[in-house]
């Protein structure tokens, strides 16, 4: 199952990753990369949703627009490192440092939680379908989609902030031995960012179990009285 999670994600998302740490020279190569990057993780988070409370496969105008803003809002959040460097016109060594390795790495990972949490939002708000252990399905559950909701939010949140820790700290801690060769601080960066997060793809969506479980407690109380045992069911999607 991993193997086909990183055959769908990391091909794509590898290149745009790798990009949008880069430490650019202006603005709108940041914003470029970012946009491309937050897209198709937005397109990624829906397309692997849980649809199952869904009647039709048309997205609703609702649903678009909050995609939109979301690819939006995330970019230029992204972008915000290198906007604070040209608009401010910051030259210390130590503050480009801060905005260059240090704050992607919490912005990383707060932007990929968010991305998933506001594109799936739906499954919070009207529910997914959970099952007992035998298959049969119970009924649609808000409590359940907000838990797979969250769980796949902290994951993808441990993908990608684990992915910007490594290789800036890499560059952060070769930057002496560097000094005489700064040439190979990007083949470094690079290679180091790749590496990381083709690791980081199957561990990060083994954090939690596709088939996810959820007390009979934490349900509606009408789904409740219908269940049988003391755990039910869901899928998690992706």
């Amino acid at each position: 199952m991993s193997t086909c999670f990183f055959s769908a994600l990391f091909p794509i998302s590898g290149p745009l990753v790798v990009a949008s740490l880069l430490p650019h020279s202006t603005v709108k190569p940041a914003l470029f990369w970012q946009f491309l990057l937050q897209s198709y993780s937005a397109g990624f988070n829906y397309a692997n949703r849980n649809s199952s409370s869904e009647q039709g496969y048309n997205i609703s105008l609702k649903q678009l627009l909050l995609i939109t803003g979301t690819v939006s809002y995330t970019t230029c959040a992204g972008a915000l490192p290198q906007i604070f460097i040209n608009r401010l016109g910051l030259r210390s060594s130590a503050v480009q440092t801060f905005f260059r390795s240090i704050l992607p790495i919490p912005l990383s990972a707060t932007l990929a939680f968010f991305n998933v949490l506001t594109v799936r939002s739906e499954e919070s708000e009207t529910g997914i379908q959970v099952f007992d252990h035998n298959g049969n399905p119970v009924g649609v559950s808000k409590a359940a989609g907000e838990k797979a909701v969250w769980e796949t939010a902290l994951s993808r949140a441990a993908l990608f902030g684990m992915t910007a820790t490594v290789p800036n700290l890499l560059v952060l801690l070769m930057k002496r031995p560097f000094q005489r060769n700064s040439l190979l601080v990007a083949p470094l960066r690079h290679i180091s960012t790749a590496l990381v997060l083709g690791l980081m793809i199957p561990v990060s969506f083994s954090l939690f179990p596709q088939l996810g479980t959820i007390k009979r407690e934490q349900l509606e109380e009408e789904l409740q009285a219908a269940a049988v045992g003391r755990h039910l069911f869901y899928h998690r999607g992706l």
